[in-house]
């Protein structure tokens, strides 16, 4: 059953993604997806939060690397921009958000899409991995980062892959040191 819903929720999202490529709206495509892949990892779980790491400290480290990581992006994206094709494909993004405003879309992003992909990716996917490679986490962490990476790959967009190798590398780290997705998830939305 679990290999089953690993299996299911990479290729929800690589189709969403996959859909998103071809004009489909970010948000009207994305956020029910993610949404979803959280709620059936919350019911399949177990998900942990944070058992290798006081849940304080898990908290502060991830929104504390949350703002770091928000920081260099923004230095990465000022350098990187002057690439032509990654400016472009970042662009388009911000584009297939349709008619939404920037507050729908960080409500959108913080309330749905952000809990739902951490929920399955961090909480779910790479614990289930972790449990079956008995104890080996980081290997299981390693495999969990280049899943996500690969359902990422579909977007056919630099500004997204960018994301899910340097956020994912970040995010499955937080998940691999506290056990949980409690301080990815911190991460992330601060990110966000």
């Amino acid at each position: 059953m679990d290999t089953v819903v690993m299996v299911l929720g990479f290729v929800a999202e690589v189709i969403a993604w996959s859909l998103v490529a071809r004009g489909r709206n970010v948000w009207t495509t994305m956020t029910p997806v993610l949404a979803t892949m959280g709620v059936v990892a919350l019911v399949v779980g177990p998900i942990a939060w944070s058992p290798e790491v006081a849940p304080g400290v898990s908290l502060v480290v991830g929104l504390g690397l949350g703002v770091l990581l928000y920081v260099a992006t923004r230095v990465a994206m000022v350098i990187i921009a002057r690439w032509g094709t990654f400016r472009r494909h970042a662009l388009e993004m911000y584009r297939k958000q349709g008619g939404l405003s920037l507050g729908a879309a960080l409500v959108l992003s913080i309330a749905l899409s952000v809990p739902g992909e951490e929920l399955f990716w961090r909480g779910f996917f790479q614990g289930q991995l972790a449990s079956s490679l008995e104890g080996r986490t980081a290997f299981a962490a390693l495999l969990a980062w280049i899943a996500f990476v690969l359902a990422n790959l579909p977007s056919a967009n630099l500004a997204i892959a960018a994301g899910a190798l340097v956020g994912g590398a970040a995010w499955v780290a937080l998940a691999w040191w506290t056990g949980g997705v409690l301080a990815s998830l911190a991460c992330h939305i601060v990110w966000t």
